[in-house]
């Protein structure tokens, strides 16, 4: 890499605090009435409706435009295997990108974990937290077996997104190459 490059990178992701991501709260919170409507006594209320009706999670809280982007660290675009601290500024950018481009929250986490199954037995256990689980970096073939297994035991999308975002772009290119041809 450019070592200019590298330097302005490195300032970009410590200047302004640490990092590309942070948690807004979408209410406000100025008085006390605030208090009492966005926790105890007030947050009771949503939690009755959720119990009565497991749906108005996605009415009552962030969970419709929360996506968690999950990695082990095993296949890194460019720099392989790195492991999980070390693949967080990646997982960091996605969540940047999710957000400017389509305005969906993400949480990126970073699992120290190998066994394909006890990944799938993770990530599966934070499907009430999430509408969707965006699965990046993850070595193949397990990556494979874990977006299967994740799509059959899971009520809400898994984007495997170096096997579906890869398929996408080549669909996108060779349908535009037809166009540019006349076909």
């Amino acid at each position: 890499m450019d070592p200019q490059l590298r330097t302005a990178a490195l300032e970009y992701h410590e200047a302004g605090g640490p990092g590309k991501i942070s948690v807004m709260p979408t209410k406000s919170l100025s008085n006390q009435r605030d208090l009492a409507l966005a926790y105890t006594p007030g947050v009771a209320a949503a939690c009755q409706e959720i119990v009565a009706d497991p749906a108005n999670a996605f009415r009552y809280t962030s969970r419709g435009n929360l996506v968690a982007v999950v990695t082990n660290g095993t296949a890194v675009l460019g720099l392989g295997n790195i492991g999980p601290l070390a693949s967080k500024p990646v997982m960091e950018g996605k969540a940047v990108l999710f957000k400017k481009f389509a305005g969906i929250d993400v949480f990126d986490l970073e699992l120290n974990e190998n066994d394909p199954d006890k990944l799938i037995d993770i990530i599966a256990a934070l499907e009430p937290t999430f509408g969707g689980i965006n699965l990046e970096d993850i070595k193949a073939p397990e990556c494979f077996y874990i977006e299967r297994k994740l799509r059959s035991r899971l009520s809400i999308p898994v984007f495997h997104d170096d096997q579906h975002g890869t398929a996408i772009i080549v669909a996108a290119a060779i349908l535009n190459g037809l166009e540019v041809v006349g076909k």
